[in-house]
């Protein structure tokens, strides 16, 4: 038997690098620092794809150099309309190169050689010695080299769908031998290198002529032989560009670079430096991978199999200060989730599991199965639980604690004597953090790996419910989670306590968390019948746009395919490339905006966009959230997403219900009361980061317009075209609430200008003006961003804060960006301190005052209500009187009041 060819891979790093950046440049990975690691992220999640599927004998990592080539020196207009590199990608270069370094994978460079020079040569210099070589790039010019030994790698658009082509391949692909890719290319150019080829020989002609010819050299030896005078004629004029192209396309395969593949050899990674950029740069993700060994620590983790230990485990828990509790359910949604088992903690190291039978539905039984222990019945567990549980005095702990409060509460059970939650008070000390979860948390703070839930029960068709997986393991994975909070508590709870964000952790985010398991317990209703007509106007909307559409393209054609829509406006309709990416021009709602201004296909295609987007996410998949058991839509509020302190919504996002168009209207005219006997009412905070801005800022100006009552945006609006109030049109003060907003989020002259379709000068002019009439606002904006520089973060009124690292980055986008944050975030998160206030106050007097009335739901500065007919006087006047005295300001705090019978009337 023959032996196996031993195979090297050659990395095109800048090809797969610049490929990496744009498969995530509209959504980028940015660390809680602010730093920008999206290529980084993709180039290593590729490289570690090779490494673990492919497993080579040798690789390399090449890269170009800034010296010039022989190609440069041939003709200096090669590769001059390439655009200049972004500059969020040359941050990354330095991030790269110390991946492969982590990793141990050679980086070859060669003074005046191309990337492709080096990987041609190298892979020449493999095949003399038997070795089968793939070149890792998206490059076609590589298709050059590929023979029997030599192969193309291309990792696809996201490093997960890759192809290998071989020659059979590459002849398939372009209908042309790997040997006659040079002379194509000579004949048809390369735009992105600005290789000429012979102007009017497109890929279609060249094929053809290579065919019938096979070599550039004959196709001229022929060419009278052509019977197309245009052709012909192409060739004849421009012979000497053909040449010069076909020089400047072929990769150099015998220069000497004095590299011995020995050198190239497979060396495993250095886990350690390996583990530790990773953790910097916070790819969680990969951790596993090169996660040190198992820190041995004391783990005396038991099962509770008996009565008897059930009894033990609750005088236990009953004789502490304070203990860490947590569930596995059967889902992740609380309001459908049944119990699996409990597992508890209190002392370092050591945790209990406490397993609940469940019945053949996979809820909890009252049976043992046959012979074997499989756990308790889930009201045995209670019972002997329940003194500890109930005790308010023995405080308790959890991971989102929020989540086992519901599902405990679902199943018959309350607790009392809540004190802290790991996940919130991980999200105080540090808001920008990604990830508050605890595989993170227990990495970050005790560099230990946890099993993961992706181990435990699988990911996709294969995955199991938790209450299929073996005890033992279950077991083992309950009490690790229990003995982390435990541990956890204990250092963020002293965190808290040094970083004077403890009064806020217990005064206002930990009773928040009560009122917001109330609110996504008591769900909301919905007007099923009135979304399904929506869904119904919508279809036929959408079909009379993809009808006008196709009309004014004059083809048919797959308006949700990028590609296909990229071909109809710029190679049919021939409009201008606003802006490219790596796989071609883009056609993105600000590119199609712009576009709008030229034709009016662009138009259309937003419309059609919106309206898709609308119907999919909100008309059609509201129903499908409804609760079967309540009959009731049930949001899931998120304490700690926002890095400003505003709460977020999932399931669905509430927050991002449109609200200025009135089809967006009119999906919040679907949120209802559960009967006859309530209305809806919505409390709503008048423009109140101005009027916070009023307070932080003390700018005397604009404190007084509040004060005497007098509507700000027309006030700003008379001082920047200087007419007085009377005066301010429509139009006018539209203008002013732009420049009043836009001021307080960093808006400069050319958003104002852009924004307001005014010239630059008209918005400079505006926002001096502005600034002359309230100097001292200028003045807080400044402060702002010297405060950030000096301590590293601004807080809210709460004394929230929030650290930005990026205002000293060399990167001038990261730093403006961290600039605008220092002057947005203590206005917009001391308007999340207010509303939070404000809603645990209410939450608290309707207790109290025994009400019927119940809040539903928070989206940015609103609170919804469903109260009963009988109490809407006195409701509205509690929530009104507590919105507007949450927090006290140099400035009123006003409150509008709206009730109806839909979430849209009482608006």
């Amino acid at each position: 038997m023959a032996n196996k060819s031993k195979k090297l891979f050659l990395i095109d790093s800048m090809a797969l690098i610049y490929r990496s950046y744009f498969a995530m440049s509209r959504n980028p990975l940015i660390t809680s620092r602010g730093e920008n690691v999206s290529a980084t992220y993709v180039f290593l999640k590729s490289i570690l794809k090779i490494m673990e599927e492919e497993k080579p004998d040798y690789w390399a990592a090449v890269f170009d150099t800034p010296e010039p080539t022989f190609r440069h020196k041939k003709y200096p207009e090669y590769k001059a309309t390439r655009e200049k590199m972004p500059d969020e990608l040359i941050q990354q270069l330095p991030r790269i190169r110390q991946v492969l370094e982590a990793l141990n994978i050679p980086l070859i460079e060669v003074p005046g050689l191309e990337a492709d020079d080096v990987m041609g040569i190298l892979a020449k210099l493999a095949e003399k010695k038997g070795m089968e070589t793939y070149l890792v790039t998206y490059d076609k010019d590589f298709n050059q080299l590929v023979d029997s030994k030599i192969k193309i790698y291309n990792p696809g658009r996201s490093g997960d769908d890759v192809t290998i082509l071989d020659k059979e391949a590459v002849r398939k692909k372009i209908g042309l031998d790997p040997s006659q890719v040079v002379d194509y290319l000579a004949l048809v150019g390369d735009k992105s290198d600005n290789v000429p080829g012979v102007p009017s020989i497109g890929e279609k002609t060249a094929r053809q002529l290579l065919t019938k010819y096979k070599t550039l050299d004959n196709i001229y030896e022929h060419l009278d032989e052509i019977p197309q005078l245009r052709i012909r004629k192409a060739l004849e004029e421009n012979k000497h560009l053909a040449y010069l192209s076909r020089e400047l396309v072929t990769i150099d395969i015998k220069s000497a670079i004095g590299v011995d593949i020995k050198s190239l050899k497979f060396k495993e990674p250095d886990k350690d430096k390996a583990f530790q950029l990773f953790k910097e740069l916070e790819f969680r993700s990969l951790l596993d991978k090169f996660s040190p060994k198992k820190k041995e620590i004391a783990q005396k983790y038991e099962i509770v199999r008996s009565r008897e230990s059930l009894v033990e485990l609750a005088k236990q828990l009953s004789s502490t200060e304070n203990f860490t509790l947590d569930l596995e359910t059967t889902d992740v949604d609380a309001m459908r989730a049944d119990i699996v088992g409990l597992s508890f903690s209190w002392k370092e190291g050591e945790a209990f599991y406490v397993p609940a039978l469940q019945d053949e539905k996979g809820t909890s039984g009252d049976l043992f199965q046959q012979d074997t222990f499989s756990g308790f019945p889930l009201k045995q567990i209670f019972d002997q639980l329940q003194a500890p549980l109930k005790n308010a005095k023995v405080k308790k702990c959890g991971q989102n604690i929020k989540y086992d409060l519901i599902v405990l509460k679902r199943a018959g059970m309350e607790i009392e004597g809540v004190d802290f939650d790991t996940m919130v008070a991980s999200y105080l000390i540090n808001p920008s953090l990604r990830q508050h979860n605890l595989d993170a948390l227990a990495m970050q703070y005790f560099n230990y790996k946890k099993v993961s839930t992706k181990e435990l029960i699988g990911v996709g068709r294969k995955q199991i419910s938790m209450a299929d997986v073996p005890l033992d393991k279950i077991g083992f994975y309950a009490c690790e989670d229990a003995d982390f909070t435990q541990r956890l508590r204990v250092i963020l709870e002293e965190k808290l306590i040094q970083m004077e964000l403890k009064k806020l952790f217990d005064e206002v985010e930990l009773p928040l968390l009560f009122v917001l398991m109330d609110m996504e317990m008591t769900g909301v209703a919905l007007d099923v019948k009135l979304l399904k007509k929506m869904s119904d106007e919508l279809n036929e909307m959408l079909n009379k746009l993809i009808k006008r559409i196709h009309q004014i393209a004059g083809v048919e054609f797959n308006i949700n395919s990028p590609k296909q829509l990229s071909e109809v406006l710029f190679d049919r309709l021939k409009l201008r490339v606003i802006r490219r990416t790596k796989t071609g021009p883009s056609t993105d709602v600000a590119v199609l905006e712009e576009l709008s201004k030229d034709h009016e296909l662009p138009k259309y295609i937003l419309e059609y966009r919106q309206l898709s987007k609308l119907k999919s996410t909100y008309v059609d998949a509201l129903p499908r959230l409804i609760n079967p058991e309540t009959g009731r839509l049930h949001t899931s509020y998120n304490q700690t997403v926002a890095a400003t302190g505003r709460l977020s919504s999932s399931d669905p996002n509430l927050q991002n219900i449109p609200i200025r168009t009135d089809l967006g209207k009119k999906i919040r005219k679907a949120f209802i009361p559960g009967d006859r006997n309530h209305l809806l009412v919505d409390a709503d905070y008048s423009q109140i980061e101005l009027r916070i801005m009023a307070h932080l800022s003390q700018d005397e100006n604009l404190i007084r317009a509040f004060k005497e009552g007098a509507d700000i945006h027309r006030s700003t609006a008379a001082t920047v075209f200087n007419v007085p109030p009377e005066e301010v049109d429509d139009d006018m003060r539209r203008k002013a609430k732009e420049v009043n907003f836009g001021i307080m989020y960093g808006m400069g002259e050319y958003g104002l200008s852009s924004r307001l379709g005014i010239s630059i000068e008209e918005a400079e002019d505006f926002i001096n003006k502005y600034f002359a009439n309230y100097p001292k606002i200028k003045e807080f904006m400044e402060q702002c961003k010297e405060i950030a520089r000096k301590q590293g973060y601004v807080t809210t009124l709460l004394n929230r804060r929030r650290f930005l690292p990026e205002i000293h980055s060399d990167n001038r986008q990261q730093r403006e960006f961290a600039e605008r944050n220092a002057i947005n975030t203590p206005i917009q998160g001391s308007a999340a301190d207010l509303i939070k206030v404000a809603m645990i106050n209410i939450h608290k007097r309707i207790k109290k005052e025994h009400m019927k009335t119940k809040m539903i739901m928070q989206v940015h500065d609103e609170l919804v209500f469903e109260v009963p007919k009988d109490e809407l006087e006195k409701a509205k006047s509690l929530i009104k009187e507590e919105m507007e005295n949450a927090i006290e300001l140099s400035v009123p705090i006003k409150v509008d009041i709206g009730v109806g019978k839909n979430w849209l009337e009482a608006h």
